[in-house]
């Protein structure tokens, strides 16, 4: 026979989960909701300078087993980072002998206590794939916010940096190359005040079941790949409400965010984990990718899969975010 505890504590464990739920998933502002409007000019070229970035760069496989490939997207990249006149930091290193490198710009800090954010993608596709949704999406992205971003007078010194190695076999391992940027980083003293990894963002459905979610997360956000999310761990919820936050003020695109155990699956897949484990708050930007593209990690992550327009209104949204972030993260 149940003992009246045993339904007190069930009782008393349901609730507990429901308040970590509605911890984890509750946001500020209200999501932009109803049809878009037509793309301005201003976001018709932004759609069409990423989509030239993309084919350049993900046509084919790019990375340390297809080195000349990988060597062109380096290349190419390193000239669109300085065509707005930035300076271009190659950061080298090794892996098994052989030679790769991050790329780096910087727009200084008009407050030096007020420490370094950083907006990085890694550029490097998997193997097998030529990589245009992951991660020429966020790659082409994070150019364009430089871009966008250059001749600014921020307070915080803002760095966008371009990640070699994020993929297998260097996923999660002290190869990758924001692991080796970030444990530099913290070798040399310096204080990041936030980390945004932008991390295939350029795959939109509007269609019902097109997006999914790891348990129990499919409970709870809608079931249509239309929005843009922002991902953290547990630790790093204030810096996700913050920025969804600005993003839902000055972004007219539907938006969710969490704030996550680090270990549900999805939560740390990309390079703002190599600043957790340094003890940075960081968090992802991204379309969710095997949740929503059914292309990931195929031969068919090509550049005509991508939704250039929507993915220009995000970046655009990103821009006025990130201005406004300036002003309220840190001292």
């Amino acid at each position: 026979m149940t003992t009246r505890p045993f339904w007190i504590a069930l009782v008393v464990f349901a609730v507990a989960v429901a308040a970590l739920l509605w911890w984890m998933t509750a946001m500020p502002g209200r999501s932009f909701s109803g049809a878009l409007e037509a793309p301005s000019a201003d976001e018709r070229d932004l759609a069409a300078r990423m989509r030239g970035h993309v084919v350049a760069i993900a046509s084919r496989e790019h990375n340390l087993d297809h080195p000349e490939a990988y060597e062109a997207a380096a290349v190419y990249l390193e000239g669109v980072l300085a065509a707005p006149g930035h300076a271009v930091r190659r950061v080298p290193f090794e892996v098994g002998g052989r030679p790769t490198r991050n790329l780096e710009i910087e727009i200084p800090g008009s407050q030096a206590n007020a420490g370094v954010i950083i907006v990085g993608a890694h550029y490097d596709s998997v193997r097998g794939a030529p990589g245009a949704n992951d991660n020429g999406s966020g790659t082409a992205a994070t150019v364009e916010l430089a871009r966008m971003l250059a001749g600014w007078k921020p307070r915080h010194a803002w760095r966008f940096v371009l990640f070699a190695n994020e993929e297998p076999p260097y996923f999660h391992t002290e190869s990758m190359g924001s692991a080796v940027y970030a444990r530099a980083a913290k070798q040399r003293g310096e204080r990041i005040a936030a980390m945004f990894s932008l991390e295939t963002l350029g795959y939109y459905s509007d269609a019902p079941g097109s997006q999914h979610y790891p348990f129990p997360l499919n409970l709870l956000y809608p079931d249509r790949g239309d929005f843009v999310a922002f991902v953290g761990n547990l630790a790093g919820r204030g810096l996700v409400r913050e920025t969804i936050a600005a993003f839902r003020v000055h972004a007219r695109f539907p938006s969710d965010g969490v704030a996550a155990p680090g270990w549900l699956p999805g939560i740390d897949w990309s390079d703002h984990w190599s600043f957790w484990r340094e003890g940075w708050p960081a968090l992802m930007i991204t379309d969710t990718a095997p949740y929503r593209y059914p292309h990931y990690h195929t031969t068919r992550d090509t550049p005509d899969k991508l939704d250039y327009e929507r993915l220009a209104r995000v970046v655009k949204g990103l821009e006025a975010t990130f201005r406004a972030l300036d002003a309220r993260l840190g001292p």
